[in-house]
């Protein structure tokens, strides 16, 4: 197999922008590809603004900076990035977009291009079934957000994936400056299945009159030493991105555990998905 010089990372939302972003930063060619034009401008502001941000904190140089936002390439048409060596998918987290996506990802790019998918919560094999006798390039490659500074790739074989595509994963994170850590294709995988009944007590908490938001999350930093308290990484996350997760392994997995909190729901049907509305749990308009 030839050495990875490209990556094409479909959909330019956080977090598909934070890893083309990532790929760029490490030397490789990136293609950011979004359908929407708005949503790759917002990517291209974003990069932007954490480069520089990057240089005023002597994390990099100018020169360095420069020569990032030269490897990035924004598109809202794949076939811009038909010679691309690697393949990411990063759009929402619904599991028929997906399908249609790897769909396209099989018509544009070579046969030696793993194909990966950056789901938080969806089974690889179900996806890598989508696309028939390629299913052995199919792989979970689970990047965390802000994906320029977390470290860790949860890396996700699905039943047909090949070991060669396992291990050309394991390289690539690696040479992103990540580390690769394997998890079982099982709903949620590890971090998702462990965190969002978390996040989701914590909603039943505020709910149920337990404590104020900012006091559940003052008492989770103070006393587990939490970075940041659960009901403000919900809003970090998305709220609607943690629902979406907890029907995934609502379904799955099939205990009522994971079953967004009612309080949750509301909010998401309210249209208050926290930091990218401007108000979720917490109010952001002032920032």
């Amino acid at each position: 197999m030839s050495e990875v010089k490209s990556i094409v990372v479909i959909g330019a939302g956080t977090m598909g922008s934070g890893i083309a972003l990532t790929a760029a930063m490490s030397g490789l060619q990136a293609f950011q590809v979004d359908v929407a034009q708005p949503v790759l401008d917002r990517a291209l502001a974003s990069h932007k603004k954490i480069l520089s941000r990057n240089v005023e904190k002597q994390r990099m140089t100018q020169a360095e900076a420069d020569a990032t936002m030269e490897r990035l390439t924004y598109t809202t048409s794949l076939s811009d990035a038909r010679d691309a060596d690697w393949a990411v998918e990063a759009v929402l987290e619904k599991a028929d977009l997906k399908k249609t996506v790897f769909g396209q990802m099989v018509e544009t790019f070579r046969p030696d291009v793993v194909l990966a998918t950056n789901t938080s919560s969806i089974s690889i094999t179900q996806i890598a079934a989508s696309v028939g006798s390629h299913a052995p390039r199919v792989i979970g490659m689970h990047f965390f957000n802000p994906v320029p500074v977390m470290k860790l790739v949860e890396v996700i074989k699905g039943l047909a994936t090949s070991e060669e595509t396992t291990a050309r994963t394991i390289a690539l994170a690696q040479r992103m400056g990540k580390t690769p850590v394997p998890a079982n294709d099982r709903a949620g995988f590890v971090s998702n299945r462990v965190l969002m009944p978390l996040i989701n007590e914590a909603f039943y908490a505020w709910m149920e009159g337990v404590a104020e938001p900012e006091h559940i999350d003052e008492i989770m930093k103070l006393g587990c030493n939490f970075p940041m308290g659960p009901l403000r990484l919900a809003d970090f996350i998305g709220l609607d991105v943690c629902h979406d997760i907890m029907m995934v392994l609502y379904h799955e997995l099939g205990d009522q555990k994971y079953f967004p909190c009612p309080k949750l729901r509301q909010l998401v049907t309210a249209g208050r998905l926290g930091d990218k509305s401007g108000r979720g749990v917490f109010d952001y308009s002032r920032k």
